[in-house]
């Protein structure tokens, strides 16, 4: 996606603060874009889980789904070692 140079006026405590919990020497508007992806899927999933309760699940979709719930989902697997965590 294709990015611009805009001016906006914000608050510099909150500009501040988020530049803190991202990292020191992150660049604002690096912080800025990450927060705008958060928001993003945020928001979208807001809207997902909206239109989710709206249309509550039928009693047929309820049986299959509790068809497949399985109490041995230890299986030893280092979750952490195969996905590590990225940085912002």
């Amino acid at each position: 996606m294709a990015k611009e140079k805009v001016t906006i006026t914000l608050d510099r405590a909150k500009a501040s603060a988020a530049c803190e919990l991202v990292g020191t020497g992150t660049p604002l508007s690096q912080v800025i874009d990450l927060a705008l992806d958060r928001l993003i899927r945020a928001e979208r999933l807001r809207s997902d889980v909206a239109a989710y309760r709206s249309h509550p699940q039928t009693a047929e979709e309820d049986g299959i789904a509790a068809s497949s719930v399985s109490d041995d989902l230890a299986d030893g697997t280092d979750w952490e070692a195969l996905y590590p965590e990225q940085g912002p």
